[in-house]
């Protein structure tokens, strides 16, 4: 299949692209390879996958050195008629969006660049896929929609209004977005709130990234509400992989879905919510724990408030996922760790 992935450049979209080259699929990766973290490891992602961003310019459609399969255009989602004009002569079977303005705390700084890359450019999206008639739209939200909600664990249905920051709104509002496409125009859309996703190639901005380098760098790293969090953590690996499976198998009508007492996850159109996690929430010292017993070196610790935001536990309910692609998360924080540190330590040659 000839499969859109926006974001390739990013964490998440540069793992799923491999996984879906070594599965004989067409991918076109679309990124605008911003400079919200360091530029130097979004461009040797994309050499990962022979791309050279010094040959990208407007509208260059760049072909992979290593792989013919793969092709990259350098652009920004929220360009409306270059992203719905490419989409058209593409002609694409499925598309995952991924790419977005990520970060609850940078939310605060630059809200103007969440609506422009989040809602604006998720627009862009909807209106290629209506245009080109895409059989399955896979989008990712966020687990930070599910805000001041503390009814464990999070289950797709319940309701997420209460955001606690602008970036979970603007998720909750792709959501909406998608609804809206899926019932005016029978898109299949299928929208995932990912749970705090780590692994090897991740965000610099992430705390599983910031705690490694300052232990490495003999520096204090920063712990907030004193320690007492408990989150979610789920291995890239696994993301792709509900991924991997999802896109080719398009959401159709719940037909138990009832307008009298309608649930959030599902629609008489062809919708659906996902929440993939690892389903086992670990405490964040355990993490740092594990961090440390793969660097074989204790952390410098300073014990924080908690920052504007963020949330103390989150927990995904993941039985709807699994009953729809038969996969669960569960990689063990210890494996997904170690992985990450390996990978740190090749890539930056330290320690």
């Amino acid at each position: 299949m000839k499969i859109l992935v926006t974001g390739t450049a990013g964490f998440i979209g540069s793992h799923l692209a491999e996984a879906l080259l070594k599965d004989g699929h067409e991918v076109v990766g679309v990124d605008s390879v911003n400079d919200y973290y360091d530029v130097g490891l979004k461009h040797a992602r994309l050499r990962q996958h022979g791309i050279r961003i010094e040959d990208a310019g407007p509208g260059v459609v760049l072909e992979s050195s290593t792989n013919p399969a793969y092709r990259f255009m350098k652009a920004d989602l929220a360009d409306h008629d270059e992203i719905v004009e490419f989409m058209v002569r593409e002609g694409f079977d499925y598309v995952v969006n991924l790419a977005a303005q990520a970060g609850v705390r940078y939310s605060l700084e630059k809200p103007r660049e969440y609506t422009h890359s989040n809602v604006d450019g998720f627009l862009s999206i909807l209106e290629g896929c209506r245009h080109s008639r895409v059989k399955h739209l896979v989008y990712a939200s966020t687990s930070s929609v599910y805000g001041l909600n503390k009814n464990m664990p999070f289950r797709e249905d319940r309701p997420v209004d209460h955001p606690m920051a602008l970036y979970a709104a603007t998720k909750k509002a792709n959501e909406l977005m998608a609804h809206a496409y899926s019932h005016l125009f029978g898109i299949p859309t299928s929208g995932l709130r990912f749970f705090t996703v780590y692994g090897p190639w991740g965000r610099p901005d992430m705390a599983l990234f910031l705690f490694t380098d300052a232990i490495l760098r003999g520096e204090a790293i920063k712990v907030f509400n004193h320690g007492r969090m408990l989150r979610d953590f789920t291995y890239v690996g696994d993301i792709v992989e509900s991924i991997r499976r999802l896109v080719v198998k398009p959401v159709g009508a719940d037909p138990a879905w009832d307008p009298s007492n309608p649930v959030s996850a599902s629609s008489s159109a062809p919708f659906r919510i996902f929440n993939i996690g690892n389903s086992a929430p670990v405490p964040l010292m355990e993490y740092i724990g594990a961090i440390e017993d793969a660097l074989g070196i204790e952390a410098k610790k300073v014990f924080m408030d908690m920052q504007p935001g963020d949330v103390p536990e989150t927990h995904a309910d993941t039985s709807a996922l699994e009953a729809y692609v038969n996969f669960r998360p569960a990689t063990s924080i210890r494996d997904g760790v170690g992985r990450f540190v390996d990978w740190y330590r090749s890539y930056y040659g330290r320690g």
